[in-house]
């Protein structure tokens, strides 16, 4: 199986787990507080950070946008997902921040419109958002790009994860196995899928995670999973549709050490006799006549 390039990096079998912390809009519109999840995630060891990009009017209908909803930007949906969403300027200073970090970063861009602003910046690769994993242009978008593509598959059928591998074509592909539920339930978490799609299709897989805690994650690295995907934040009761789901800095800092624990642990599989065993053959081993 190939790897993936991505950011410099080699990911794949046999290469350390990529570990993303998810910004998302954790940010809550605020450039400042973007920064202090850049700085976060820099410092509990992920190798990259995304963030999530939108044109608003193209992504929800008009009547999406006009139902109520209180937030601090308004009293509709609309002014919610207006108010989350970051310019031109905010973006640049992002891409100041992550420079000075020397972290990479990159978005799901949910619409064709998001790909063309956010390439300017020229991003290590894209990401398919489990949403957008049946829109065709906009698969086929992200590839006329001509970078890595990262897919999430949760809410998908296999038949439409074997649809948009088809218009992706296989090649600088990695595919996320994930459920689309914020928090999800760990019944419904179905870490074995790792295993299936990356017999399915041949390439690399990952796991992006939405659940309560930080096991499942670390054991999708020992079921094979690539990369490792979670939202980040520095405080899960702060306000945010997504906030609730993420993992605070600490935490986000003992996963990605259990997951380097986890990688050394899993080994080659070649049964061996290790040297250090040799004093303990000496003393313990017993041999029948």
């Amino acid at each position: 199986m190939d790897t993936v390039s991505i950011a410099d990096r080699r990911v794949g079998p046999g290469e350390p787990c990529f570990v993303v912390a998810e910004i998302g809009i954790n940010h809550n519109g605020e450039v400042d507080l973007a920064r202090r999840l850049i700085d976060a995630a820099a410092d509990a060891g992920a190798d990259a950070v995304k963030f999530q990009k939108r044109t608003v009017e193209v992504v929800y209908s008009e009547e999406e946008l006009s139902r109520p909803r209180e937030s601090p930007f308004g009293d509709t949906n609309g002014d919610l997902k207006r108010g989350l969403e970051l310019g031109q300027a905010e973006y640049a200073a992002i891409d100041a921040h992550c420079r000075e970090r020397g972290l990479p970063w990159f978005v799901s861009a949910w619409d064709e419109g998001s790909v063309d602003f956010i390439e300017p910046f020229h991003p290590p690769c894209w990401k398919v958002a489990s949403a957008s994993l049946t829109d065709d242009a906009l698969l086929r978008r992200y590839r006329a790009a001509g970078r890595p593509v990262i897919a999430s598959t949760g809410m998908s059928t296999i038949e439409q994860i074997d649809h948009a591998v088809e218009v992706l074509g296989r090649e600088d592909l990695v595919l996320l196995h994930t459920t689309s539920t914020y928090p999800s339930r760990i019944d419904e978490l179905n870490l074995a899928v790792i295993a299936t799609l990356r017999d399915r299709y041949g390439i690399p897989v990952g796991y992006s995670g939405h659940e309560v805690g930080l096991a499942p994650s670390v054991a999708a690295v020992a079921l094979g999973a690539v990369m490792v995907e979670r939202h980040i934040t520095l405080d899960r009761a702060m306000w945010g549709s997504d906030q609730a789901a993420s993992v605070e800095p600490q935490g986000f800092a003992r996963m990605v050490r259990d997951i380097r624990t986890i990688e050394a642990a899993i080994g080659d599989g070649v049964k061996a006799v290790y040297e250090s065993e040799r004093p303990i053959i000496a003393k313990l081993r017993r041999v029948g006549a």
